[in-house]
């Protein structure tokens, strides 16, 4: 609706003799057109101040706590909607004036725009923390059993594309196709380096594997070998050692695969001067005798 200021001009009507004073409205537009681009700044200024106290709010969410606000499209929209609509009420029209109006458009514009800046930066912070989100699901659901790379990256990018989608403006030109290709080949990446881990424990495990067989083969050679030359091995294995009593001579025999072994060898014992000077007995007994037997079947 047009505001005008209304004021009263007196018109003498002279007829037949005799003088008639007549109110007449003189309509014209609040403002000359000198100082009306004056007038609209005060507006927008007044607007903004206002706006800022909302725009505020949700910096501190998203930026210092770093939280997710819900229906953040919504919410700038609606702050972007208020803003205008107050202008509107608050702002003297142009009138019929072609330069005023165009004034009045400009000044319009320059509010939306000064709104606008501040909520898009905001957004794409948020986009960054929907991002974070969506790389610690696919982490997890990547690493869970029962479940693909493929599929671990397609619900997390589904995720991603359903809360931008609702933080994003309405009727702007807000987008987060960059932010959701960026998150694919993070994703991408991932997996590919996982893919390349797993084939290195693969590998590795398969040349462990062949390593096993190849010793096996030579260990049943080996014993080919010596059932050629010496005949069928006795499953016996016998094992005896004896320290001669206060000497550091330590004997030592064993019979094992139907060959025997002797051998003696000079030992300190470190164990002599807790005995006593003539140990624990002066025979064969436990204390210097020890044998150990091993049957194979």
């Amino acid at each position: 609706m047009a505001r005008y200021f209304f004021l009263v001009a007196l018109s003498i009507n002279v007829s037949r003799g005799s003088a008639m004073i007549e109110r007449v409205p003189w309509c014209i537009p609040r403002g000359g057109n000198s100082d009306y681009g004056l007038q609209l700044e005060g507006v927008k200024g007044s607007v903004l101040e206002k706006a800022g106290t909302a725009v505020e709010e949700l910096r501190q969410s998203i930026v210092d706590e770093r939280s997710i606000v819900e229906e953040f499209g919504s919410k700038a929209d609606k702050i972007c909607n208020q803003a205008l609509e107050e202008f509107a009420q608050n702002a003297p029209l142009a009138g019929e004036d072609a330069t005023a109006t165009s004034t009045y458009d400009k000044k319009l514009e320059e509010l939306e725009a000064a709104i606008d800046a501040p909520l898009q930066i905001l957004y794409s912070r948020l986009l960054s923390l929907f991002r974070e989100e969506s790389l610690t699901r696919f982490n997890t659901e990547s690493k869970a059993s029962g479940t693909s790379d493929y599929e671990a990256m397609q619900a997390a990018d589904d995720e991603f594309a359903r809360k931008a989608e609702k933080a994003t403006r309405g009727g702007s030109d807000w987008e987060y196709a960059a932010e959701r290709s960026f998150l694919q080949s993070v994703m991408n990446n991932i997996a590919k380096s996982g893919k390349k881990a797993q084939d290195v424990q693969i590998k590795s495990a398969q040349q462990q594997q062949t390593a096993m067989q190849f010793l096996q083969s030579q260990q049943q050679m080996i014993q080919q070998l010596q059932m050629q030359l010496y005949g069928q091995s006795s499953p016996w294995n016998v094992g005896v050692a004896y320290r001669i009593p206060d000497t550091n001579f330590n004997l030592q025999g064993s019979y094992q695969q139907g060959r025997a072994n002797v051998q003696l060898s000079c030992v300190p014992d470190e164990y002599a001067p807790m005995l006593g000077p003539s140990g624990f007995t002066n025979g064969v007994g436990p204390g210097n005798l020890g044998l150990s037997l091993n049957l194979s079947i």
